[in-house]
């Protein structure tokens, strides 16, 4: 029986919006931009630019809604501009990405990615995170193939708020730990192999790089380590997504951010930061303490995440969250059995750390 694999391309540069015409032409002569207020704002000038005089026509630039939800794929759908354009720009974060994504897909239209900030992988992954009308984590809905190319305009993501690449590297950091757990001891195909072995630099690099990616934003610079953190964070992980099994590519530590999204108190904080408390967690859990601590010393420094106060998880709510992690869909994909105990243990190992820390 065959299988077949779709990756998405890149192009990369302060000038990338330039490549548009050459590699978009190719999919249709009219594109509707669909994206974040802010996002779509940010890049306007430069598409409108970029397309001028050449064979791709933007006829419309569209808000998406707000949330990546059922309800605002629909009004996509329903709108006329979209149902009548040949490709559609997907401009924006994660949210903004998936939604303009799923759109894509349900109408079998080709879509092209412009993220404006590197804060996670949605601009090449076929994988759309949906939430609920109150904001809560929905479902995982999985298109029929990615963005067929995505354009990183590295002057853009510089530029953009820092938040947003901090909690970008909190992200990423977990996926190399995330997949070499939950695949530990199995034997794997071709496909699944080569995402897992893509993911075994996604965080040595984000812990060489990422610290100077974040003061070089912060003082305006475009350098080699501000691009070699949005590649790690937007396409090594991007295609560990598209190649592992999904329950490779979330583990431990998105369970702790399936687990935040039940709590009010939590919806302060970004994906990421969530995610990189969760890598300390998955790290405490799974005994490797002297890489747990690197990466505590990482997340200092960073400004990420390093106890349960840092993503406002609070004692009251503890077991709520706790019974929320032990729910988590990919457990059962996990190495060894993993109780309630064992998190609550993890917890409090993490939490004892960091009081010596302080």
């Amino acid at each position: 029986m065959s299988t077949t694999t779709f990756l998405s391309n890149y192009t990369v540069g302060a000038d990338a919006y330039g490549k548009i015409p050459l590699i978009c032409g190719y999919g249709g002569r009219t594109a509707v931009v669909i994206g974040g207020k802010t996002a779509m704002e940010k890049v306007k000038n430069k598409l409108i630019e970029a397309v001028r005089g050449t064979c791709v026509e933007i006829t419309d630039f569209i808000w998406f809604g707000g949330n990546a939800t059922h309800k605002n794929i629909g009004v996509l759908l329903n709108n006329e501009a979209v149902k009548k354009a040949d490709m559609i720009f997907a401009v924006g974060g994660g949210r903004a990405v998936d939604t303009a994504k799923a759109a894509a897909d349900k109408l079998g239209k080709l879509v092209f990615t412009f993220p404006t900030i590197a804060s996670n992988c949605a601009a090449v992954t076929s994988l759309c995170i949906l939430y609920n009308e109150d904001g809560s984590f929905g479902e995982f809905y999985f298109g029929r193939h990615p963005a067929v190319h995505a354009f990183i305009d590295t002057e853009i993501i510089m530029a953009a708020p820092l938040k947003y690449l901090r909690a970008g590297i909190g992200d990423a950091l977990s996926k190399q730990y995330e997949a070499e757990f939950n695949s530990r001891g199995d034997e794997t195909d071709h496909e699944n192999a080569l995402g897992l072995q893509i993911s075994r630099n996604c965080s040595s690099l984000l812990l060489k790089y990422g610290l100077q990616a974040l003061r070089d934003a912060d003082n305006g610079v475009i350098s080699g380590a501000l691009e070699q953190t949005a590649l790690t964070i937007i396409i090594n992980t991007g295609l560990v997504s598209l190649l592992v099994k999904n329950y490779y590519n979330s583990s431990m530590a998105h369970a702790v951010y399936i687990a935040c999204t039940q709590l009010p108190e939590c919806k302060l904080h970004m994906h990421g930061e969530i995610v990189a408390y969760g890598v300390l967690f998955l790290l405490t859990l799974d005994m490797q303490i002297q890489e747990r601590n690197r990466v505590y010393a990482f997340n200092k420094e960073a400004g990420l995440p390093l106890c349960l106060a840092d993503i406002t998880i609070k004692y009251e709510v503890l077991d709520k969250f706790i019974a929320d992690v032990a729910e988590d869909r990919y457990l059962e994909h996990a190495p060894y059995s993993i109780s309630r105990q064992k998190i609550q243990k993890a917890i409090d190992e993490l939490e004892q750390y960091h009081q010596s820390q302080s």
